[in-house]
């Protein structure tokens, strides 16, 4: 069983060293199902296609011919592709398991592609596009384009325009969704963690697979201390599991940051939720004090 505190610990001298060490904060995810996980060997993994594209690109200086050929190389050669049989997987969200089986989901499949893009010399940075996650030059837009150079990793690597940006939105948002440019800003390694904890726990919480969704949320708050809906969602998950000391300490300490139901300080929006909760916490509340 993996020490999630000393995983948690880990992960976030990972994801918050200079510069962040996104592949090794990725990998060490994988630990909440493996403790033993050993980071190095894919590691090594991603230095050697790196080494093989930066080869490969020997010569290449245009940032769009360097960013094909890093697909094509990648896409083509390598076999990388996006799951679209098994979205759901959570190996999917897991990077060693996308090194292994060369199928993840845009985020997963970005980040292979920014780590060899990185190892190879290519200038790329990832894009938390509203319901799939790209990939950008970090290069101004050049010519007439309003964009920069824009590609999709879980569909082969593709090169998109404004329309085709505009369609993606579309179809994730719906007609009356606003495409703006700053759609198109590049993501942090941070926010790019939190995007693939965020589908992770989602994965494990639909499968009813509440002790790693657990494991998920503690990451994720590890990361982001400041997400208050994971700390509401880490109580539920301890509630799920019977940890009523836990759930209760989380659900009081959400509703304290939040509002309490009915108080002047609780968002309308948020009035029914907080009264559920507020119902959870009451019942919480005579449990622990039974257990006592």
């Amino acid at each position: 069983m993996v020490d999630i505190h000393q995983l948690a610990r880990d992960f976030t001298g990972a994801a918050s060293s200079e510069p962040p060490n996104l592949a090794r904060a990725a990998l060490l995810i994988g630990r909440l199902e493996y403790p033993r996980l050993d980071p190095e060997a894919y590691l090594s993994r991603l230095d050697r296609l790196g080494e093989e594209a930066r080869q490969r690109l020997d010569g290449v200086t245009e940032t769009a011919d360097q960013f094909e050929q890093l697909a094509g190389y990648l896409f083509q050669d390598q076999g990388f592709t996006g799951n679209r049989d098994d979205y759901e997987d959570p190996r999917n969200s897991c990077l060693h398991h996308v090194l292994e089986r060369r199928t993840g989901i845009p985020v997963t499949l970005a980040l292979v592609f920014l780590e060899v893009a990185r190892r190879a010399g290519v200038d790329a940075a990832g894009v938390g596009f509203p319901g799939r996650f790209l990939v950008r030059s970090t290069a101004d837009p050049k010519g007439r384009s309003r964009i920069p150079l824009i590609i999709d990793p879980f569909d082969g690597g593709r090169r998109l325009n404004e329309s085709d940006c505009r369609e993606l939105l579309r179809q994730h948002l719906g007609d009356d969704a606003e495409f703006d440019l700053r759609l198109l800003d590049a993501a942090s390694p941070r926010q790019m963690l939190v995007r693939v904890l965020g589908n992770l726990k989602r994965m494990y919480v639909r499968l009813r697979s509440f002790p790693q969704a657990r494991g998920v949320t503690e990451l994720l708050l590890a990361v982001n201390p400041a997400g208050v809906a994971d700390l509401r969602d880490r109580g539920l998950l301890a509630y799920h599991m019977r940890d009523f000391s836990g759930a209760l300490r989380d659900l009081e300490a959400y509703l304290h940051i939040t509002g309490r139901p009915g108080g002047r300080d609780a968002p309308s929006e948020h009035q029914e939720e907080h009264a559920q909760i507020w119902e959870h916490i009451k019942m919480l509340r005579r449990r622990v004090a039974s257990l006592n």
